[in-house]
């Protein structure tokens, strides 16, 4: 089709990021204006998109970040927000800007993307493999514990996403065998946009918990801290006595907990192009606060 115009990285241009915006919304109903009117939209975060008479028609967006892999660092790219507007569909513009951003990411270690069940036979043909995660979850006696200090904090105040990024710029990972480096504007993202309601400081800990709870089970998806944390001691101050299944939304190395590691059921599927041979560990789960 004439007139079709390629444009990356554009964040400053509105009239762009609000078509971005628009499809965003209409394919995933998800919007990213929110996390760029509060500063957390940086060059970390690049759409590459076709645009057709001033709008985004299709996009493949690339998140810089590492991956901590058995205790390396890794230079990573997560592909996210791929999508196409349903009039431009079938004219193979996915797969162009698939070969754009591979060919400007050939120096990294590893390139990967979460992908829902109906593309699955899409991307191995650009060399991606998909690989299983591994749901990390413990059974779980209450413990009565000493009461701490908690902050709620609020996904919508400013001041209290600033004090979440300082954190996170300079958190020690939860694990060494996997996880993610530099992804704190992701984490931030999930912060204002998914877990607003969720986020709690533990100031004795110095510890920022995001959990849920659902019936008998607690879903504790990220533990960010600048120090070494006592896992078990965080789930001991956020559990009550109904709770009985403790559900880690990331990896988990040592732990006192009896952990059971089984298939993460999930409907996207982890799909990775390994360009540099990186050993990966056989048994792994990447943090949902950093899955573009």
């Amino acid at each position: 089709m004439e007139g079709i115009i390629f444009e990356k990285g554009y964040k400053e241009n509105e009239a762009l990021r609000s078509s971005f915006n628009e499809l965003a919304l209409h394919t995933f109903g998800i919007e990213f204006e929110t996390w760029y009117r509060h500063g957390y939209w940086t060059d970390k975060y690049q759409p590459y998109s076709f645009i057709h008479q001033g709008k985004v028609i299709a996009n493949v967006s690339v998140n810089l970040l590492n991956l901590v892999i058995e205790g390396e660092s890794k230079r990573a790219i997560q592909i996210g927000t791929v999508m196409t507007h349903p009039d431009y569909r079938n004219q193979g513009l996915s797969r162009k800007l698939m070969e754009i951003v591979l060919e400007d990411f050939n120096y990294v270690d590893l390139v990967y993307l979460f992908a829902n069940k109906t593309v699955l036979d899409f991307y191995p043909k650009f060399g991606f493999k998909a690989m299983d995660e591994i749901q990390f979850s413990t059974n779980y006696n209450f413990k009565p514990t000493n009461l701490s200090r908690i902050r709620k904090l609020d996904g919508t105040n400013p001041e209290d996403l600033s004090f979440i990024y300082t954190i996170a710029s300079n958190r020690k990972n939860v694990s060494s065998t996997f996880g993610t480096i530099g992804s704190e504007e992701l984490l931030l993202f999930y912060s204002i946009m998914v877990f607003s309601h969720d986020l709690y400081y533990f100031e004795e800990e110095k510890v920022l918990v995001i959990f849920q709870k659902e019936d008998d089970t607690i879903h504790l998806y990220d533990i960010v801290s600048t120090e070494e944390v006592d896992i078990q001691l965080i789930v001991n101050r956020i559990a009550s006595p109904e709770i009985r299944r403790i559900i880690f939304h990331f990896h988990l190395d040592n732990c006192e907990f009896l952990i059971t590691k089984e298939i993460h059921q999930s409907s996207n599927v982890l799909f990775i192009k390994n360009l540099t041979n990186v050993t990966l560990p056989k048994k792994f789960k990447h943090p949902i606060t950093s899955q573009a």
